[in-house]
């Protein structure tokens, strides 16, 4: 799709001909995101405020131009790339904190606030933004707000959406909407608000947002424990989970992961250790020490090979920049991966790891597993060379033997990665086709001239 010359000039007195370009070495940089798919957008655009997006919307729903919102790119199945070219619309300069209302709990940002970042600003006011997905340090609010962005602590506190109260947005139209509330309870009309999180820029643009905030917990402890096999340690998950106590953080990595991440931490890995929980528990510091004794206890019970307990704040932080550091190590293995965020219910964890295990074995290529093994949510990575064909069929063949098996198990074939472009043929297999219809009629409403980010999820 081309922008003819007198739309291009039209957008540059929107956001300034500084805040927008054409130029092809510009336009790769906003051409891919972490899935590693490529499509060249036309222009790239970075408005300073909703009053631009809003002019910026009319102006394409006028000329009938893809718009593309794009966070800062780290999404894993494509989300933010323009499929069909048009502009990409870049949020990045909306990077304010509008308000911190430590008396109500609440705190409104723009779209382009880096999320380690608003974590460190409400934390400094002894306040609490749970959702902390791995890629913290860099990704938007925008963005965990198109996917509905989890991370570890999801399995004791929820979601991106159990935290969004209210948002701005602007319509494919230009028309600004104002959604939610900004108190514990709000229940007029239809939820506008749990809509759009979640739905991939399908629907709206977001330029607002107000999240909920709960006090900081006064005390945090961190446990590394080990097993001696993968199996075990989820068997492990499963009843640490029915055991009334609830961690803030379960995760795991397994032995192929633990030998790529051993220069990031401080300790020697033996021949037993086959397996690592990371285990997170905070509250006030008496509960925090008698929940970690008692899951202490448990893990003894499932023949746990150690058990290590993070001292200091520094050496939590170890375990957790080794588990962060997964992702980018796992290049080691092989030049290309599929990373599929699969969830299975808590209790069938074991016979998911046990089902990517036979996977690897199957097509001879290497599987490795890491996530959140308290809410069921686990990264499972096919790693694979495409440049092979040989290989890329295979990987493409195990992941549709991964979803037929996750589905088998009662699962899903997303819990936070969204579906974009690499998980739309797949979407079938688990919506059935009266809700996508529906789904794609909600799109009608929102969009009818199918402007924004088109060819994702359906």
């Amino acid at each position: 799709m081309r922008i003819s010359g007198s739309a291009y000039k039209e957008l540059q007195k929107i956001s300034g001909k500084q805040n927008l370009t054409d130029k092809k070495e510009e336009l790769l940089c906003y051409s891919y995101d972490a899935a590693g798919i490529s499509y060249l957008p036309d222009a790239v655009i970075f408005p300073g405020s909703e009053q631009e997006i809003s002019k910026i919307l009319a102006l394409a729903s006028r000329h009938q131009i893809i718009v593309v919102p794009r966070g800062a790119g780290s999404g894993m199945t494509g989300g933010s790339v323009p499929v069909n070219g048009g502009i990409v619309l870049v949020t990045s300069r909306m990077n304010q904190i509008l308000e911190i209302n430590e008396d109500n709990f609440f705190v409104r940002v723009q779209p382009g606030v880096v999320v380690g970042y608003l974590h460190k600003q409400v934390e400094d006011k002894g306040l609490f933004y749970p959702p902390d997905p791995a890629s913290a340090s860099v990704c938007t609010i925008g963005g965990n707000i198109a996917e509905c962005a989890g991370g570890p602590r999801a399995v004791k506190y929820g979601v991106t959406r159990d935290y969004v109260l209210g948002l701005k947005a602007v319509l494919a139209s230009g028309e600004i909407i104002q959604t939610g509330v900004r108190t514990a309870k709000g229940v007029a009309g239809y939820d506008l608000t749990r809509l759009i999180v979640g739905s991939e820029g399908t629907l709206a643009v977001v330029t607002e947002i107000t999240l909920k905030l709960l006090p900081k917990p006064n005390a945090v402890k961190t446990l590394a424990v080990f097993f001696d096999s993968m199996t075990r340690a989820a068997k492990a998950v499963s009843g640490i989970m029915k055991d009334a106590v609830i961690p803030r953080c379960v995760e795991y990595l397994d032995d192929a992961c633990l030998h790529l991440v051993k220069d990031h931490i401080s300790f020697t890995l033996t021949d037993e250790m086959k397996a690592l929980l990371i285990i997170e528990l905070d509250g006030d510091a008496h509960t925090v020490e008698r929940d970690a004794r008692q899951i202490e206890s448990l893990c003894h019970q499932y023949k746990a090979v150690k058990i290590m307990t993070a001292d200091t704040v520094d050496e939590a932080k170890k375990l957790w920049d080794a588990r962060k550091a997964l992702s980018p190590v796992l290049y080691k293995i092989a030049p290309n991966k599929i990373n599929e965020d699969i969830v299975v219910p808590i209790d069938k964890i074991p016979e998911m790891v046990e089902y990517s295990q036979s996977i690897q074995a199957e097509f001879g290529l290497n599987v490795v597993s890491f996530g959140h093994a308290g809410d069921g949510n686990i990264h499972c990575n096919i790693m694979y060379d495409k440049s092979d064909d040989i290989q890329a069929r295979k990987a493409h063949l195990a992941v549709d033997k991964l979803f037929k098996a996750v589905l088998s198990l009662g699962g899903t074939i997303t819990g936070e990665h969204g579906v974009g472009i690499t998980k739309r043929n797949y979407l079938p297999l688990e919506v059935g086709d009266a809700q996508i219809q529906l789904m794609k009629g909600i799109k009608k409403v929102f969009d009818p001239k199918n402007i924004l980010n088109p060819g994702k999820i359906f």
